[in-house]
């Protein structure tokens, strides 16, 4: 506001950029493109021509998606006929805020579950998907893309999960192993082909449901484990069942799958939160005790089949590390004794958290507290809700998450990542590639551009033309419409400022730098002089050899002229 007023000698376009209305909406946009989170780059990523003036179609689909959708937020969730999966869909419907697509396999157990459930119709949409098959996965993500029009996807829910105990593996349509296969490659499919698109979403989270693999206790049998990746390296198809190129285990392929989504997690944030904005997280709901699918089948924990001296060999360490103060809750029959299981509908509310809770609009590992550290943590959280009975339930049970720091060997990860998308047919983005859209880059682009098509001209005739002065210019054809707008723009806004600023730090052009100096004339020493004498005879010597190779051409012309006659 103090520049607002015009002082002498300045110019009325730049007064006029001073005033404050233009000031405060300038201020904003260099704040915008200064910003160095994802926001600002999606934002700065996304701007363009068909935001501006977008095409009829695009139109029409952005009002048909407003009449069916309203302004509410898209979520998929796959597995969503049962379990958690249908919890999950149940509260986030339940907040009002968004349309739920559930990918499953039997869409007529769906539907009767949303009959049970009196899922609004409105406000669900029910799709088929055959994760034992990449083929069908594809054709999920093409019915998916019809289903939503033209807008994104704002949540990616991947729940479904199977187990598959037994001494012998079963083998998906690939002909990979089907634990694998609809844990964790369908899934790594199915992001690649839905990553694009949610991209485009203001606040995107893709969530994998993911175990404790990489957190359980060293006493828990089998473990997660991947060896060097020798299986997945060789295609992982029949016969070879395993990722670690070893024999079929179904509970240790279930935690693998498990470890697998965690690795994923890790990489996808790695190579695409920032350029995308797409918040990855796993989480681990907790060991559901009434899951219909271990429902019948062995626990996942088999320390049980363990042979007594190993056990007793596991007992032995453990007393040894409770006699320094270590392991006071840990015992050699499974897991440690703080950890409880849950209900499906706990772990359906905390896959809501993870879509829904503002601290999960970050990447991140999330788990949930147990026992006493839970419960101390909810008391936590009601001693200031001042009283509401609903503010109170709700502190309670999303006050135990925290965020784990998985320890992953991030080379096996990229390593996991680039056998997995060979085996799925998946493709990506360049990782870490962003393509700047800083306002300031396009410009100094175009500048760049223009220079340098101007520097070409001048070494050809063609580029050329008169500039009217009696001299020569750069014609305009060759640096085009946005060359000469740029040498205008240039040559009034940044050239002006350049001299200016040479002024202020140089102070002003000598006149000897334009009108020239005098030296005063000195005698030459004899070296000086000699030398002087030298080249004057060279010159002579040239000028005589140039006369006469002119004379006999000439002389040739003639001679030749006279041959043809007239």
């Amino acid at each position: 506001q103090q520049l607002a007023a015009r002082p002498a000698g300045r110019p009325r376009l730049v007064t006029a950029f001073l005033r404050p209305p233009l000031c405060t909406a300038m201020r904003r946009v260099l704040l915008l493109v200064l910003l160095a989170d994802a926001a600002a780059f999606k934002f700065l990523t996304d701007f363009g021509p068909a935001k501006l003036i977008p095409r009829p179609s695009a139109m029409l689909k952005r009002r048909r998606a407003t009449k069916k959708f309203g302004d509410k937020k898209l979520a998929v969730i796959t597995g969503a006929s049962s379990g958690a999966g249908l919890e999950a869909a149940a509260n986030l419907l339940r907040t009002g805020e968004y349309h739920v697509f559930g990918a499953v396999r039997d869409l007529d157990k769906m539907r009767d579950a949303a009959l049970d459930r009196d899922f609004p119709a409105d406000d669900f949409t029910p799709l088929q998907v055959e994760l034992g098959s990449f083929a069908s996965v594809r054709a999920f993500c093409k019915d998916l893309e019809r289903s939503k029009l033209n807008r994104p996807i704002d949540r990616l829910i991947c729940n479904a999960a199977v187990y598959q105990p037994g001494e012998a593996p079963a083998w998906s349509a690939d002909g990979h192993e089907m634990t694998l296969q609809v844990n964790y490659l369908s899934h790594f499919l199915m992001a690649s082909l839905l990553l694009p698109g949610m991209a485009k979403s203001a606040d995107p989270r893709v969530i994998l449901a993911g175990g404790a693999s990489a957190e359980e206790s060293v006493e828990v049998y089998p473990r997660a484990d991947l060896g060097a990746l020798q299986g997945l390296k060789l295609g992982a198809k029949n016969p070879i069942s395993m990722f670690d190129g070893y024999n079929f285990d179904g509970a240790k392929a279930y935690k693998d799958s498990k470890l697998c989504l965690a690795m994923l997690s890790h990489t996808l944030h790695q190579n695409y939160h920032k350029q995308t904005g797409i918040a990855f997280s796993t989480v681990y709901p907790g060991a559901i005790a009434d899951s219909a699918m271990l429902a019948g089948k062995p626990p996942l924990d088999t320390s049980a089949k363990l042979p007594s001296f190993v056990k007793a060999m596991v007992e032995f360490e453990l007393n040894a590390m409770r006699r320094i103060g270590f392991g006071q809750d840990m015992h050699a029959d499974g897991l440690t004794g703080e950890a409880e299981a849950v209900s499906t509908a706990q772990a359906g509310g905390r896959l809501l958290q993870a879509a829904h809770d503002v601290r999960c609009s970050k990447s991140g590992h999330w788990a949930w507290k147990e026992g006493d550290a839970a419960a101390e943590a909810a008391a936590a959280a009601v001693a200031i809700t001042g009283g509401d009975a609903g503010a109170d339930r709700a502190r309670a049970q999303w006050a135990s998450i925290y965020e784990v720091e998985p320890s992953f060997d991030l080379e096996m990860s990229q390593e996991l990542w680039r056998h997995s998308s060979r085996v799925t047919g998946a493709s990506w983005a360049p990782a870490n590639q962003p393509k700047s859209p800083c306002p300031t880059l396009v410009v100094v682009g175009a500048i760049t551009k223009a220079n340098n098509a101007k520097e070409d001209a001048k070494r050809t005739l063609e580029g050329l033309e008169e500039d009217g002065k009696g001299g020569f210019k750069v014609r305009a054809a060759v640096i085009g419409g946005t060359g000469t707008v740029v040498d205008a723009v240039v040559g009034n806004t940044l050239g002006r400022v350049g001299k200016l600023a040479q002024e202020a730090v140089l102070g002003a052009v000598p006149v000897e730098a334009i009108e020239g100096s005098f030296q005063e004339t000195k005698e030459r020493g004899a070296a000086e002089a000699g030398a002087a004498a030298g080249a004057a005879t060279l010159d002579e010597l040239g000028q005589k050899i140039e006369d006469t190779l002119l004379a006999g051409e000439l002389q040739a012309r003639a001679e030749l002229a006279s041959k043809r006659g007239p």
